[in-house]
């Protein structure tokens, strides 16, 4: 179906078109983007926006679950189906599952459970792969993680897993440090999957020759990583100090101070920043107890915590960390909505069809005023939300 959005305020995010109008082909794709004009195309839809902002769908490339539903757990086609079709309605039009289990056998077999799933789709926001938060991790940064379900990496299990992925493992969180790391982030890497240096205690040196090599990417930079000092740098600062790296942050105030968000933000610039929500079952729902990565998590007045007061995981939605951002780092909203859309497609190799409001992309795209209240989502050019 083609449809017109008119009268809307364009972030691409690249540029803001101040009253513009989007046109979508049969096909779901962008066919126009630019300023309002008279057309004599006939459309099968044609939305007044009333002035409210047209961006890309968000990508979500860390998260857990949501409303309930924790990846990994209880009937996963329906369990994926209900998290697709809720956070959809948030502005997430695109997510990576992240799964961890408690052994080798079980993980394998999780993987080898999703690959269906994954190839069927999704009603709502649309499933791009997993992300393996571990188990190749150093138990000294567990974060949330039970250190029962961490291990030293194995190549024989790698392997399987790789096999087991189908080319829908996108994303591999990994401690450098650990023994044969190098060569397990060197095997992951030459089969296309992202290796994120993440629960780390890693010094600065071996931080920094990771991020040299192999890993490409940082896991909720700040979290679960050794930290700055001037003497002993840490993972933040070889972070900090690296030229390419593209780094996580979830920008929900909880996990990250405001000004320590600015520092990294001053390093990295806003192209090489990602935002994540590392988003559990509970987001979405009421304080309560929940299950994130085999652990108990009680969420109290949006604080996502285990028993021992460890945060665990968080209750945010993407939006909220794109206003939070926007507002606290006083920077253009444009930079926000890049740092999730454009930046994570870059990441995962979609930037040709995703994260950007130009002539033949995806359609994926949401509408929403000034308070980030979401009036329209679109999925490859179908309505999938509106208020």
């Amino acid at each position: 179906m083609s449809i017109q959005i008119t009268n809307v305020k364009i972030f691409t995010p690249f540029q803001t078109i101040g009253i513009g109008e989007v046109h979508i082909s049969n096909e779901g794709k962008i066919s126009y983007v630019g300023l309002m004009h008279e057309s004599e195309r006939q459309f099968d839809q044609t939305i007044n926006a009333e002035g409210y902002s047209l961006a890309p769908g968000l990508i979500d490339i860390h998260v857990h679950g949501g409303h309930g539903v924790a990846f990994g757990l209880a009937d996963l086609k329906e369990s994926l189906r209900k998290y697709s079709q809720w956070v959809v309605k948030t502005g997430v039009t695109d997510f990576l599952l992240s799964i961890a289990a408690p052994d080798a056998r079980t993980l394998l077999e999780l993987i080898q459970a999703y690959v269906p799933i994954l190839e069927n789709g999704m009603p709502g926001a649309k499933a791009l792969g997993l992300h393996l938060e571990g188990p190749y991790m150093n138990t000294e940064k567990k974060g949330a993680f039970n250190p029962a379900w961490l291990r030293k990496p194995d190549m024989k299990e790698v392997n399987s897993i790789i096999r087991a992925g189908k080319g829908w493992i996108k994303q591999v969180t990994m401690a450098p440090e650990l023994e044969k790391a190098d060569l397990i982030a060197e095997v992951f890497q030459d089969s296309n999957i992202i290796v994120a240096l993440g629960h780390s205690n890693a010094d600065f040196e071996t931080a920094s020759r990771a991020l040299q090599s192999d890993f490409s990417h940082v896991t909720h930079t700040f979290n679960a990583q050794s930290s700055f000092n001037h003497r002993k740098p840490g993972v933040i600062g070889a972070v900090m100090a690296s030229d390419y790296v593209t780094a996580e942050l979830i920008a929900d105030k909880v996990h990250v101070h405001t000004d320590a968000m600015k520092i990294l933000y001053r390093c990295l610039g806003y192209e090489r920043i990602i935002l994540i929500t590392d988003a559990m079952s509970g987001a979405g729902l009421p304080d309560g107890t929940y299950n994130l990565v085999g652990q108990e998590v009680i969420v109290r007045d949006s604080h996502a915590k285990l028993t021992d007061g460890t945060i665990a995981g968080s209750t945010a939605r993407l939006i909220d960390c794109v206003a939070n951002f926007h507002q606290g780092l006083n920077i253009s909203l444009n930079y926000a909505l890049q740092a999730a859309t454009h930046n994570p497609a870059k990441l995962l190799g979609l930037q040709d069809k995703l994260g950007v409001i130009k002539e033949g992309m995806d359609a994926n795209l949401i509408v929403f005023d000034e308070e980030f209240n979401m009036h329209f989502v679109l999925v490859q050019g179908k309505i999938v939300y509106q208020v």
